[in-house]
C-alpha cells in the first residue's frame, strides 16, 4: 500500500478513534501501530513495544513534572490562592473591574507555584467568584476572568506544559521555565487591561470596592510571603544556575509542604490534605506520561515513512516567506484546541511542526512560548475549553455559553499578546539568554 496512503488513514482513525470516545493517548497508540504495521510486519512492530514504554518514560528529567504538580496541590491545600486574592484586593480592588482584576493577579501568583492551568482555575475560582457574585458582577466577566486567569498556569514557571514541550523537543528544560517568565508578565498585564476596558462597559460603578491606604495595602503584601518563597526557589535557583528544573521542583515541593503542614487550615485534616495531593499528582503524571507514551508510538511510525522530515523539506524549499510558514503552522492550533487538550495537541503536531520550524532556523525556545501560548487559547474556546468548564462546575448560576462568552474577551486580547511576541522575539529570548550566559 501507498505510504501516503498509509499516513493518511493513520491520522484519519485517530480523529475517528477519539469521536467514538477513546482516551487521546489510546488513539493515537493505535493508530501508530496501525501504520507501523501496514508499513512493516506485526512481528516487527511487537519487537519494537517490548522496551518502548520504559524507554519514552524513565528519563530523569520528567521526574520534574510530579514535583511541580505536588508543590501545587501542596500549595493550594495551604490556602495561598486565598491569601492572594486578599492582597490583590486591596490593591487594584477599588478600580474599575477590581475584583476581575485581583483574580487575574492571583492567578499569576498562584500559577507561580502551581504548573497547571485547571488547577490555578479552580483555586481561584473558589475563592474569587462567590466574591464577585456577592458584589453583584457581570457573571461574563467574573467567570471569564477566572477562566482566562487560569491559562497563565502554563506560561508563568514552573509551568508543565512548558516541561513536556522541552521533553517533546529536547530542549533545556530550564531556558523554557525562564523564557515563560516575561510573556506570563506581558499577558498579565494585557488581561488586567481588558479588564479595565470591558469593566468600564459592563460592570456597575457601585461595585467597586473601597479605597485602601497605602499601609493597608503595603502591609496586606507580607501574607504573599509564601509565592514569594517559592518563586525565589524554582525560578531564582533555576536562573542563578543553583539548582536544575529537577532540584527546584523538589526543593519547591519540600517548601510548600512544609508550609502546608504549619498552615492554620490544615490543622486536623492534614492527613486528607496530604492523601488528596499524592492523589491528584499521581493521576495527572500518570495521565501525561501514556499521553507521551501514545505520542512516541505514533511519533515513531511517522519517523518510519520519514512524513516530518517530506513536510520540512517541501516547506523549506517552497520560497514561501519562513515568518508567514510560522503563522500559518501557529493559526493551526486554534481548530485542533476546540477538540484536543494542549498535551494532546503537542504530541500531535510537534513531530510534524518542530523540524519545520528548525529547518527554517528559528529559535526553537521562542516558538515554544508561541506554541503553549497557542495551546492557552484552547483552554477557553468551545466546545472543550477546560478552564470554562471548571468556572461552569464552580458557578452553578452561570450557564455555559455564558462563561464561553465572557473567555472570548480574552481570546481576543491573548491574539494581541501573541503577535506581540510573534513581532519580537527578543521579549522571549532575552531572559534565558541572560541565564546561560552565567
Amino acid at each position: 500500500m501507498d505510504v501516503t496512503l498509509i499516513t493518511l488513514l493513520a491520522v484519519g482513525l485517530i480523529f475517528f478513534l477519539m469521536a467514538l470516545g477513546a482516551p487521546v493517548f489510546a488513539a493515537l497508540a493505535l493508530s501508530g501501530a496501525f501504520g507501523i504495521v501496514m508499513v512493516e510486519n506485526l512481528g516487527f512492530l511487537l519487537a519494537r513495544l517490548k522496551s518502548f514504554s520504559f524507554s519514552h518514560t524513565a528519563n530523569y528529567a520528567l521526574t520534574v513534572i510530579p514535583l511541580f504538580i505536588l508543590m501545587g496541590a501542596f500549595a493550594h491545600h495551604a490556602q495561598v490562592g486565598k491569601r492572594l486574592f486578599h492582597v490583590a484586593n486591596k490593591w487594584v480592588g477599588h478600580l474599575s473591574g477590581g475584583l476581575a482584576m485581583a483574580s487575574i493577579l492571583t492567578s499569576a501568583g498562584f500559577a507561580a507555584t502551581s504548573g497547571s492551568s485547571v488547577a490555578t482555575a479552580a483555586t481561584v475560582g473558589a475563592v474569587a467568584i462567590p466574591e464577585m457574585k456577592e458584589k453583584g458582577y457581570d457573571p461574563r466577566l467574573s467567570a471569564g476572568a477566572v477562566a482566562a486567569g487560569g491559562v497563565l498556569g502554563v506560561l508563568i514557571p514552573p509551568s508543565v506544559l512548558l516541561i513536556f514541550y522541552a521533553a517533546l523537543t529536547e530542549v533545556s528544560a530550564g531556558k523554557m521555565l525562564i523564557a515563560g517568565f516575561i510573556p506570563g508578565l506581558i499577558t498579565t498585564a494585557a488581561f488586567m487591561i481588558g479588564v479595565a476596558l470591558i469593566g468600564r462597559r459592563v460592570q456597575n460603578h457601585s461595585t467597586r470596592a473601597p479605597k485602601a491606604s497605602w499601609g493597608e495595602r503595603l502591609s496586606s503584601t507580607t501574607q504573599a510571603w509564601q509565592v514569594a518563597v517559592l518563586f525565589a526557589i524554582v525560578l531564582g535557583g533555576i536562573y542563578l544556575g543553583l539548582v536544575t528544573p529537577t532540584e527546584a521542583g523538589a526543593i519547591g515541593a519540600l517548601a510548600a509542604l512544609v508550609m502546608l503542614v504549619f498552615a492554620k487550615s490544615a490543622r486536623g485534616r492534614l492527613g486528607h490534605y496530604l492523601s488528596e495531593s499524592f492523589r491528584s499528582t499521581a493521576t495527572t503524571t500518570v495521565m501525561i506520561l501514556f499521553t507521551m507514551i501514545g505520542a512516541g508510538i505514533f511519533s515513531f511510525f511517522l519517523t518510519l515513512v520519514q512524513v516530518p522530515q517530506m513536510i520540512a523539506e517541501t516547506i523549506t524549499e517552497s520560497g514561501i516567506p519562513p515568518h508567514l510558514i510560522v503563522a500559518v503552522l501557529l493559526l493551526l492550533y486554534i481548530p485542533l484546541g476546540m477538540f484536543l487538550d494542549a498535551f494532546s495537541m503537542m504530541v500531535i503536531t510537534l513531530p510534524i511542526v518542530f523540524p519545520t520550524v528548525s529547518g527554517l532556523g528559528f529559535d526553537p525556545i521562542w516558538f515554544g512560548i508561541l506554541c503553549v501560548k497557542m495551546c492557552e487559547i484552547g483552554l477557553i474556546t468551545p466546545p472543550v475549553g477546560l478552564n470554562c468548564f471548571v468556572i461552569a462546575g464552580i458557578d452553578r448560576d452561570t450557564p455555559l455559553p455564558d462563561v464561553f462568552r465572557g473567555a472570548l474577551w480574552f481570546v481576543a486580547i491573548e491574539m494581541v499578546t501573541i503577535v506581540l511576541l510573534f513581532a519580537f522575539p527578543a521579549i522571549v529570548t532575552w531572559l534565558p539568554d541572560t541565564m546561560m550566559a552565567r
